[in-house]
């Protein structure tokens, strides 16, 4: 990855930057109700043009009847080849997360599901196996369950979108989860100060955590202790990139919510006060890593290139590298 004149220079050497969690670009929902083959394969290739290496396009909570048609949509996308070696499958993130507020993060509430294994098999049908991660709450019951039929299929599962205890995450570890899914969001304003999720996941030393650079959704100090407690080899950077990522400032609608991006990048929802997803890119998010200066360049390349590849069963020859 050549270095342009905006990244440090720490970025030069890094063999590629793989993103498991795309919600979609400059306009484009990969959740969204209008979403066609044409403006997929559009932003997909935007997306890869503005640094991508490979990545993974992510469903959020949807209804069923988005699954039905955007599901397929991608799947055949996926299989038709263009993007072999850069769209690397799908990421779900739900529907079988928490309903309770801020633990939900922008999902809507209607359409979060109780884990249901049959529902998941259904999900993995419509996607033509195409499903490579899935985010669960730990919290919920039956997700235990839910964890072994997504494996059993080949799917990693992360941890997320909950208020989960240290039995909670010890219980999904037992069933095969492996991650967690942006390590420090996707939680209420307000926590018990000792007995949280952030903690139970900082604690638990099997979960590799995923957690977003961005410069607005963690700041210095956090993203400096899970990579301090987690280490390299166990931290993954994703850009949580939202449908309004590469769009210019401005009040929006996206994901069901007016929300607002803002000049500095950050996007919110004003009647909530919580972010709505990410505006930046990968490139982005692993240069304002880069430029904190917690991580050598090897180091680097593990969290934003191979540990990414090796959470979804993959290898570096596996890449279309140019």
């Amino acid at each position: 990855m050549e270095s342009t004149r905006d990244e440090p220079a720490g970025m030069t050497g890094i063999p590629g930057l793989v993103d498991l969690q795309v919600n979609g670009y400059q306009g484009v929902d990969f959740s969204g109700s209008d979403l066609t083959d044409e403006s997929f394969v559009w932003s997909c290739r935007q997306m890869l043009a503005a640094g991508a290496t490979a990545f993974l396009p992510t469903l959020i909570t949807s209804p069923p009847g988005v699954y039905e048609r955007n599901l397929p949509i991608i799947a055949r996308v996926l299989d038709g080849g263009e993007f072999r070696g850069r769209v690397l499958g799908i990421h779900l993130e739900g529907p079988f997360i928490s309903r309770q507020d801020g633990a939900r993060g922008a999902h809507t509430a209607q359409w979060v599901r109780a884990p249901d294994p049959g529902y998941l098999e259904e999900l993995i049908r419509l996607a033509n196996r195409q499903i490579r991660l899935l985010t669960i709450a730990a919290d919920q019951k039956g997700a235990d369950d839910l964890a072994r039929c997504a494996v059993s299929h080949g799917i990693a599962v992360a941890l997320g979108h909950h208020m989960a205890t240290d039995q909670d995450l010890e219980l999904l570890v037992q069933a095969g989860a492996t991650a967690l899914t942006h390590l420090g969001n996707a939680v209420p304003a307000m926590l018990e100060r000792h007995h949280n999720p952030i903690w139970a996941g900082l604690a638990n030393d099997d979960l590799s955590a995923t957690l977003i650079t961005d410069g607005h959704h963690l700041p210095e100090t956090l993203i400096k202790t899970i990579l301090r407690v987690k280490g390299p080899r166990r931290c993954i950077v994703v850009s949580d990139a939202s449908p309004l990522a590469g769009m210019p400032p401005g009040r929006y609608h996206s994901m069901g919510a007016d929300v607002v991006l803002e000049e500095s990048g950050r996007l919110y929802n004003p009647a909530t006060g919580y972010l709505a997803g990410s505006s930046a890119t990968m490139r982005q998010c692993v240069s304002h890593l880069c430029g904190l200066g917690l991580l050598d360049r090897d180091d680097l390349a593990r969290v934003c290139f191979a540990n990414p590849l090796r959470l979804i069963g993959c290898t570096p020859e596996d890449i279309a590298l140019d």
